[in-house]
């Protein structure tokens, strides 16, 4: 099975998955990171249910929320119908749906570890933004919980920070950083006993103007 599929299956219960993965205060250091404003546009990649849209829709952003699932977005819409507008679009990766220049911030949380090349992913999340935009993604430091491959599908296990940060400047980044973002990524294995209490990182970068 491979992500999309995974996800896919999985959707109807995300949310409830991911509340025991981490929690809110993810969302709230990657907003302070971007140093959002209201009335600004940001996309949210690797949208899932709603967890990065839901926040910056509550603080007067704009958002254009991405995932290859469809089925994750219709559970989105679901939750966040109450909220506001959300411009929802199914997208890959390596081939977002937004023009080049489009949105003043982009977000991935917890989605890197999921494609199939976090380089170029990283510079199609830097050709969307405009000058001056700022990009955050949150995800998990490397680890070796290999559970986590086989149950969720994950493509990586984790990333060092050393990497992220050099990704970010080949793809034209400026004001790079990569920090811990003061949680943990929490799982419990279904088949074993195995439990994974994996760092969570927050790499920044701004593009030129």
């Amino acid at each position: 099975m491979d992500s999309k599929k995974y996800f896919d299956v999985v959707a109807h219960k995300w949310e409830e998955m991911r509340a025991g993965f981490y929690s809110p205060s993810v969302r709230n250091a990657a907003f302070s990171a971007a140093r959002v404003e209201k009335g600004k546009t940001a996309a949210d990649i690797g949208a899932g249910t709603g967890f990065i849209t839901e926040g910056l829709v509550r603080r007067g952003i704009k958002v254009i929320a991405v995932d290859q699932s469809q089925s994750m977005l219709e559970e989105l819409r679901k939750r966040i119908v109450n909220v506001g507008e959300v411009d929802c679009r199914v997208g890959e990766a390596e081939k977002l749906p937004l023009s080049d220049g489009s949105v003043d911030y982009a977000f991935a949380n917890m989605y890197l570890h999921h494609v199939e090349s976090p380089p170029k992913a990283i510079k199609e999340m830097v050709r969307i933004l405009k000058p001056a935009g700022k990009l955050v993604i949150t995800d998990m430091e490397e680890h070796n919980f290999e559970f986590l491959r086989i149950e969720h599908h994950d493509r990586w296990m984790g990333f060092k920070r050393d990497n992220v940060r050099r990704w970010f400047k080949e793809a034209g980044l400026k004001n790079v950083k990569v920090d811990c973002a003061g949680e943990c990524c929490c799982a419990q294995s279904q088949k074993c006993d195995d439990y994974a209490r994996v760092s969570i990182f927050i790499a920044t970068g701004e593009k030129n103007n």
